[in-house]
């Protein structure tokens, strides 16, 4: 499968635990099964800060309550490159999307963008296939790493990217500055106010997982599409026509 294996999956050593809600989505909504977290990252680099702030962000992911999938992109090829999309890893991608109910996005910002590679992970998530969409009504969570200062560019793209995968895109993010300065030798991130950002990215990710998994398919639920498949709505059983009518019988 392309699935990275997590490194010291349960290694925080930049994390405060006197600080942390190990359940923080708790109240919100249904916990019958964890959070089911799929994250793509951006560079295929030896040493990928992409990627290893994607590690940190399923570290932490996994401390809260959520099943994670890092996906392998190394031999993901471009969109409409293989005749129908018959390749492994495109099958893979959309198998794992399917499956999940969230994403973490993580992408280096190159010439004030989104890598190549970024966005040919995406391009090959189909907004329908045979029936099923493996993005709409799925939370997001993006996040970038930077050569320089601090830019959201690549994060401002991705937040794009997601409104138009109909995915539920949660306010926080994190954009990483001087990457190379903020993970030691071994690949980890230091203490940091940047670290700390990851910390609240990832928390609000499950919260917004967990409070929207009971109504995700009403709230991308749309007229045009149901007025294109012929799906007309039954009022004995449509919410907004029985609240209608009782607010008529009041009056």
């Amino acid at each position: 499968m392309r699935l990275r294996p997590l490194p010291d999956p349960d290694h925080l050593p930049a994390l405060d635990t006197r600080f942390v809600q190990r359940r923080p989505a708790i109240g919100l909504g249904p916990e019958e099964h964890k959070p089911r977290i799929l994250l793509l990252y951006g560079s295929l680099r030896p040493r990928s800060y992409s990627r290893l702030a994607t590690e940190e962000a399923a570290r932490l992911l996994r401390l809260f309550g959520a099943e994670v999938r890092i996906f392998d992109p190394s031999d993901m090829p471009f969109p409409d490159q293989i005749a129908g999309d018959d390749h492994p890893a495109i099958h893979e991608l959309r198998q794992h999307a399917v499956w999940s109910e969230g994403m973490v996005w993580c992408s280096p910002e190159r010439h004030g963008q989104i890598t190549g590679l970024m966005k040919a992970q995406i391009d090959n998530l189909p907004l329908n296939m045979g029936g099923m969409r493996p993005t709409q009504g799925r939370t997001l969570a993006v996040m970038q790493v930077s050569g320089g200062s601090q830019s959201f560019n690549a994060v401002n793209s991705l937040r794009l990217l997601g409104r138009w995968m109909r995915m539920i895109t949660i306010p926080n993010q994190s954009s990483v500055a001087k990457a190379y300065d903020e993970f030691d030798e071994a690949g980890r991130m230091k203490p940091s106010n940047y670290y700390d950002r990851i910390v609240d990215v990832m928390e609000e990710l499950v919260r917004f997982t967990i409070l929207t998994r009971r109504h995700a398919a009403r709230l991308v639920d749309r007229y045009s599409e149901r007025k294109a498949a012929g799906n007309a709505v039954d009022p004995a059983v449509d919410l907004s026509s029985i609240a209608t009518a009782s607010q008529k019988r009041s009056a």
